[in-house]
């Protein structure tokens, strides 16, 4: 059944890889957007009843084409995948810190899905699921720092660290074999590897959020976003 979804190829580098079939990209397409839907299921239901789903499902999808599109832009481009973008990072973890933990890190792995269906090339399920809905959906976790002083900045961090540990972690697992092409133990190849995409755009976007004027245009933005919207009455 795999094989219908699924058919061979090879990466950039001519190493034997796997792709989407037509029938894997429709399945992928569906399954993110039923993650969309359940990421407004997840609302609290005193947010349910001001009746704001639109706004959330508008903010939400404008983040994440945000996203989409500088994750397009690249800085710099890694052979083994990952890259220093134009801050796409950040726009998924708006997302968290404006509607919490669990709409965060629902549509965080629906843009996890989106970044692979950009470049279906892997090599298993496995790395798969690691590299994409796991590390992507870690950002997402801003959303347990909504409400706090810094939140935002405080939740950028901790979402790059949890994606840095899935990398890591995938690294490790799927990746170690090229450590001996640096003379580095899998370990060290893996930390050293993904720090070397993730830490520079994280160190960037961090600079640019404590700049007043960009601190303040996006306060006023998540207040525009999470306030209820607000019904006409008949006159």
């Amino acid at each position: 059944m795999f094989q219908f979804f699924t058919a061979p190829t090879q990466d950039a580098g001519g190493l034997d890889a796997v792709t989407l079939t037509h029938a894997g990209f429709y399945a992928v397409m569906t399954l993110i957007a039923v993650l969309v839907v359940a990421a407004l299921a997840l609302r609290p239901k005193t947010e349910r009843a001001k009746g704001i789903t639109t706004k959330q499902l508008v903010f939400s999808a404008a983040a994440m084409a945000l996203g989409t599109v500088t994750s397009m832009i690249k800085f710099a481009d890694l052979p083994m995948g990952g890259s220093i973008t134009l801050f796409s990072m950040l726009f998924i973890v708006l997302i968290g810190h404006w509607y919490g933990a669990k709409i965060g890190i629902t549509t965080a792995v629906a843009y996890g899905l989106l970044q692979f269906i950009l470049q279906p090339v892997f090599y298993t399920l496995p790395q798969v699921i690691v590299d994409y809905p796991l590390a992507f959906g870690a950002l997402g976790i801003s959303g347990f720092f909504r409400g706090r002083k810094n939140g935002l900045v405080l939740g950028y961090a901790a979402a790059v660290l949890g994606r840095y540990f899935f990398a890591f972690l995938s690294g490790m697992i799927f990746f170690g074999a090229f450590a001996a092409d640096y003379n580095m133990s899998i370990p060290v190849y893996s930390l050293s590897y993904n720090a070397m995409y993730l830490f520079p755009e994280a160190a960037l976007t961090v600079a640019v959020l404590c700049v007043a004027p960009v601190k303040n245009a996006l306060t006023r933005i998540r207040r525009i976003a999470v306030e209820p919207q607000r019904r006409q009455t008949a006159v």
